[in-house]
């Protein structure tokens, strides 16, 4: 392609970026991480990036404060090495559930964060399933947000799923789930939940009809596991068929496998925006890539083409 392109990677992430290299048919640029003895963190990229657009792949997961300074040094020393333009691509953006002042004295955590990255240098931002669409309001550089729905959907045909209803475990997840129930042309229930603590929810009824039907549980990511598995014993309780949940960004933290191994769920679809360790391998998790969605935004962006032309939001 002309003018010529660079994919770059930082720690976080380094099998999808190189999926995405592939896909593209690019090698990974050459950069270079050293810690320094107190554990600030250097970075040299090791081959010229001048006029070039380049794209600094990194999500932020796992150890978001150590992956998002990583990715700001990266964006600056791309700037500082005269590239024509600096696309931040991260598949999962971290910080994103702080989007709002929901109590006194509490950051905007997602705001920051995207300001940090455009006075780093960052031009542009490709991302994957933002929690809450105004984050792209926070910017004042272009914000592309893709949508892993027709993948995770077409796996969750594809593992026989049958007469299905989509259950949003909760208020909040409405949209997603009818988003899902169109893509599907399935009907849609919504759980009513209180949430006790940071862990735990309670249900207080499940507002459609789940008996005798397999049941698509659905949100855009998936932490602790507690509201998941909760809404799956609800729904099991109700008279569910079968039980399966998909989600975008699998962070699974703390006890979540452990939950996820107990509960009625039968099988979980998940994309690979963040990574998944293999002390967390589990039979009842299907990994979905999702860089093939990555590769072809990126030929969009150096093309000029709309990103909307390959998938329907």
């Amino acid at each position: 392609m002309n003018p010529p392109f660079t994919v770059v990677s930082g720690n976080s992430h380094p099998h999808f970026s190189a999926e995405l290299a592939n896909y593209l048919q690019v090698p990974l640029g050459a950069i270079h991480f050293e810690p320094f003895p107190d554990g600030e963190t250097f970075i040299q990229i090791e081959e010229s990036v001048r006029g070039r657009d380049v794209f600094a792949v990194q999500t932020v997961a796992r150890e978001p404060n150590e992956y998002l300074m990583e990715l700001l040094i990266m964006i600056d020393a791309l700037k500082r090495a005269s590239a024509r333009s600096i696309v931040a691509v991260i598949p999962y953006f971290g910080y994103a559930r702080q989007d709002r002042k929901d109590k006194p004295r509490v950051p905007i955590s997602a705001k920051l964060v995207a300001d940090l990255l455009a006075t780093a240098g960052a031009t542009r931002v490709l991302t994957m399933d933002l929690h809450a669409g105004q984050i792209q309001g926070f910017f004042d550089i272009p914000v592309d947000n893709l949508y892993a729905r027709p993948i995770l959907a077409e796996a969750v045909l594809k593992g026989g799923i049958e007469n299905p209803v989509v259950v949003a475990p909760d208020l909040g997840g409405i949209k997603i789930a009818r988003a899902y129930a169109n893509h599907l042309d399935a009907e849609f229930a919504v759980i009513d939940k209180r949430r006790v603590s940071s862990e735990e929810v309670v249900i207080s009824s499940i507002i459609g009809d789940v008996g005798a039907r397999d049941v698509l549980l659905t949100d855009d990511m998936c932490s602790t596991a507690g509201t998941l598995v909760t809404a799956a014993e609800a729904c099991k309780k109700a008279g569910a068929k079968r039980i399966f949940g998909v989600f975008t960004h699998g962070l699974l933290v703390g006890e979540a496998m452990a939950r996820i191994t107990s509960s009625p769920i039968e099988k979980i679809y998940m994309s690979n925006t963040v990574p998944l360790p293999e002390m967390h391998s589990n039979a009842k998790i299907e990994v979905v890539s999702v860089a093939k969605l990555f590769g072809e935004a990126i030929r969009c962006i150096l093309s000029a083409d709309s990103i909307s032309s390959i998938f329907n939001p």
